[in-house]
Formats: C-alpha cells, sequence, structure tokens
C-alpha cells in the first residue's frame, strides 16, 4: 500500500502491535494505539508509552515493524503490516513509514490439511 495512503488506513485501526529488537536481538512487543501526524506531506505514526524497554530497543536499533489487526466487521479481515523507523520521544515512539502492506487472513482450516 502506498504510504500516501496509509493515514487514511490507520484512521480505521483501533491498535497496533510495535514489535521492536534489542541488543539481545530479541523481540519485544508492546500493544499501542496509533495517532497519525502529517507533515507538509510526511506520515508519521506516534504512539505514546511508558515502555522503557521499547524506547531502548529503538534507541539501539531504530528499524520496526508494527502489526494492526482486522478492523471488525471487515469482510475481507486484512491486517496492516507496516515497517518503519522509530525514534524515541519523551512518552512516545515515532515511526516515520517505510514500507506498507494489507495482509489478507490465512485460509481456514479444512478437514485434510496438514497440522
Amino acid at each position: 500500500m502506498p504510504i500516501s495512503q496509509l493515514s487514511d488506513e490507520l484512521d480505521r485501526r483501533a491498535f497496533g502491535y510495535l514489535i521492536s529488537v534489542g541488543d539481545d536481538r530479541r523481540s519485544h512487543v508492546v500493544a499501542l494505539r496509533p495517532r497519525v501526524i502529517v507533515d507538509d506531506g510526511v506520515v508519521v505514526v506516534r504512539f505514546v508509552t511508558e515502555s522503557r524497554r521499547a524506547a531502548s530497543n529503538v534507541g539501539t536499533n531504530a528499524d520496526v515493524t508494527v502489526v494492526f489487526p482486522p478492523v471488525d466487521g471487515d469482510v475481507d479481515g486484512m491486517s496492516l503490516i507496516v515497517d518503519g523507523t522509530a525514534t524515541p520521544g519523551p512518552g512516545c515512539i515515532d515511526v516515520a513509514p517505510t514500507w506498507a502492506v494489507l495482509h489478507r487472513a490465512a485460509p481456514p482450516i479444512g478437514e485434510g490439511d496438514a497440522r
């Protein structure tokens, strides 16, 4: 999905899972509510958070992924996945999106499917 359309799509999403990686190469996941800021055509997704671990992680490794679950009531049930560059701030983490995709849900498991 084009980054220019991200603002409209994020307005529909209640929360997302911010995934960051620390120096120990372990991922850290925190559920946060997005606030979209558009400044001179540049989209930034702000997450208000007091998560010290997430702030520490993005301070040393700015590459993050945010996964937004499907919107309730949507027929297609698509998740939104956003990669970006994160910047920690006082009480928040700002993510400048670099890539985004709408990802369809897995098909239901039918009888005879391998598990």
